[in-house]
Order: C-alpha cells, then structure tokens, then sequence
C-alpha cells in the first residue's frame, strides 16, 4: 500500500488517525487528500476503514506539547498544497523529537509548518480588524469575509467573547458556511441549507452607514492620498466588504 493516495474524510480527527495508523504500519503516503479530492488516472487511490481513537488530540498533546499542536492544526486550516502531507511529516518526525520537534528547523516540513501557521494566524488577526458587521432589519448582526484560509472557526471564536451578547451571523463566501451565534454557541450550517434576507438593513444601521461615509469623506485630505501606502496597511482583498471603500472598488 505505500506510495498510494490515502483518503480521509475531511475532518482534522480524522486524518490524525489516518496519519497515526500510516506511521504505526510503517506505510509511506504518495498522498494525503480528503474525499472532494479529484484523482487522475495515474493515482492509486487508498481508502482506509480505521477505527478512530477519541483521544487522538491529547495523545499529541501529550507527545509533543500543546504549541507543536496548535501549529498542526493551523497547517490544516490553511489552504497551502499538500498540506496533509507536512502534517504527516511533522507528526512521524514528533515521534522521534517529541516536543523538540519544532527546533528542528533543517527539517522542510518543520520550516513549512512554522510559515503556514504565521500566515493564518496573520490573517485571523487582519479579520479581527477588518471584519465589518452590519446590523439587519431583524437585528441580527451579520458579516461576509472571504480568506484565503478556512479561519471561519478562528473568527467566530473571537467574536463569541467580542460581541457575546449579540446574536450575529458570520458568512465566508468562498466556502458557502455560515457560523451562527445565539448568544450561547456557534454553529457552522452550509449555505444551501440556511436562507435569509441581507439586503434588509435596521433604520439605526442605514443611519450609521451614512454618518461614517460622511465622516471619512471629511477626514480625508485628497492632496494626501497615497492608495500604495493604505494598501500596505489595508490589503485591497479586504476592501470589498468595507463599506468606506466601496467607491475605490
């Protein structure tokens, strides 16, 4: 079975298992994908029925300590190629080095996993700023981002202890999932199986959207503007859900 195209299910769980049973068996993947993977002619597809281990998270955690963890499990938010098999060559080097495993950083995929979680860790934080909620005529608070990375979790968790008090609906448009709050929990529906009016918004929402055009407007100096430097800043992928810059588009 070595060099084959292993399948998991598309949970973080369940490709710790998968990742665990290849090292255990000494089985060297050709592949890791989940099962939206596409394969070609050439691939040989594997598709293993593993018995999953609940306590998968802790044994790493154990293992290897909770930081080389968190750092696993942003490789598997990311949207980086292949990155189920950094994960896999990450874990089978932790056997070894345990929790020193993230020193070894003449090992590819140490040094790919410490630049793949600064870059989602760097876009959870531009999210926490730049994520613009708008308050519809219902009252519920509602937001669209669209990241590179799937950080739809990373966000919500920011906002359950930001905004806990308020119900709010978080959209990220590249993956058709909404995280709804009702004040207690978060929880992830597909878009297909949730619908709901957008365009309404609250008259107190319309008001405000208004005052704050008017007051950028007035703020800004034009003999001033230097869109190279508010882009460094402010990077123009964000710029679309923000209602000052809605003109600039």
């Amino acid at each position: 079975m070595n060099n084959g195209c292993f399948i998991y299910n598309d949970t973080f769980v369940h490709l710790l298992n998968l990742i665990y049973y290849l090292i255990q068996n000494h089985l060297k993947p050709e592949n890791i994908k989940n099962t939206l993977y596409s394969p070609n002619l050439l691939d040989h597809v594997i598709v293993l029925k593993i018995e999953e281990d609940s306590e998968i998270i802790a044994k790493i955690i154990t293992s290897m300590g909770s930081f080389t963890f968190r750092s696993i499990y942003y490789v598997f938010l990311s949207s980086a190629d292949n990155k189920e098999l950094i994960i896999y060559y990450l874990l089978l080097n932790g056997v070894k080095y345990k929790e020193k495993v993230l020193y070894h950083r003449n090992l590819k995929c140490v040094e790919k996993t410490i630049n793949i979680s600064r870059y989602v860790l760097h876009e959870v934080h531009k999210y926490k700023g730049f994520l613009r909620f708008k308050e519809l005529e219902n009252h519920i608070l509602y937001a669209e981002i669209e990241p590179e990375n799937d950080i739809l979790s990373m966000v919500s968790h920011h906002f359950q202890r930001r905004l806990k008090n308020e119900y709010w609906i978080i959209k990220d448009v590249k993956r058709k999932i909404l995280s709804i709050y009702d004040k207690k929990k978060y929880f992830f529906v597909l878009e297909e199986n949730f619908s709901f009016e957008t365009t309404k918004l609250s008259q107190k929402e319309i008001e405000i959207e208004e005052l704050w055009k008017t007051f950028y407007k007035t703020i800004g100096i034009l003999e001033r503007k230097n869109d190279r430097c508010r882009m460094n800043f402010m990077p123009k992928k964000y710029w679309k859900y923000m209602l000052e810059m809605e003109e600039f588009l």
